[in-house]
């Protein structure tokens, strides 16, 4: 986050940095607390009240039918356990779509369930098994990893692949599935693409599909 997010100016006026606007006073006063900034929580709240500083939450996602039988299946190894002991342990991974005026472009991470950070992560425009290969591609490249590693997905037609199982055993990783239309038992990625639409995708209009994507790169590499 930018510094001085909040900084007081004369008696109670604020400044407010544009890329704060989605938090509440709770993130704000964390942010400048570690940033070495001495302020009440109750200040922060007044402040952003007086800004008009609201948080956005997230959409509610509409019931829908599942059709079709996935290719290769697995059981779900970790049953929403998510807290891991230590790094490069069980990663989580997971696609969504995002919109531009060229049309769609799909977003494929993988997140390390310890810290959860994004450790790997592609684009491209069609929502092919390559998009979560490459993401996991990455997070490999990136990550060394000396142990079995549990990779733990839904069961979208690109993680239910004979590619992707192949590729998986390529590397030694061990494959783990959330239940059908079950998004809880994936919930370490739905939390962050949830935060990714809300602070920053819904917030802009991109015009290109280039666009959205280093937008993405300044998101989870930078921000």
């Amino acid at each position: 986050m930018a510094p001085s997010a909040i900084s007081g100016q004369g008696k109670g006026e604020a400044e407010i940095a544009p890329s704060t606007r989605f938090y509440r006073y709770r993130k704000l006063h964390d942010d400048l607390v570690a940033q070495g900034d001495s302020i009440c929580p109750n200040r922060i709240a007044r402040l952003a009240q007086l800004a008009g500083i609201r948080a956005q939450i997230g959409d509610r996602r509409r019931p829908g039918r599942h059709h079709g039988k996935p290719s290769v299946v697995v059981g779900n190894s970790r049953d929403r356990k998510f807290d891991v002991e230590a790094p490069d342990k069980v990663g989580v991974t997971d696609i969504s779509y995002i919109r531009t005026q060229e049309g769609f472009v799909h977003l494929a991470v993988v997140i390390d369930a310890y810290s959860r950070r994004v450790i790997g992560w592609s684009m491209q425009s069609r929502q092919t098994t390559d998009v979560v290969l490459q993401a996991l591609l990455m997070a490999v490249w990136r990550r060394k990893p000396k142990n079995k590693v549990l990779v733990h997905s839904d069961r979208g037609g690109q993680f239910t692949s004979m590619d992707w199982a192949v590729f998986l055993r390529a590397h030694n990783l061990e494959h783990s599935m959330s239940r059908r239309g079950n998004c809880h038992d994936s919930a370490v990625a739905e939390s962050f693409f949830n935060l990714l639409k809300r602070e920053r995708i819904r917030r802009r209009t991109y015009r290109t599909r280039e666009e959205a994507r280093q937008d993405v790169f300044d998101y989870i590499e930078m921000f």
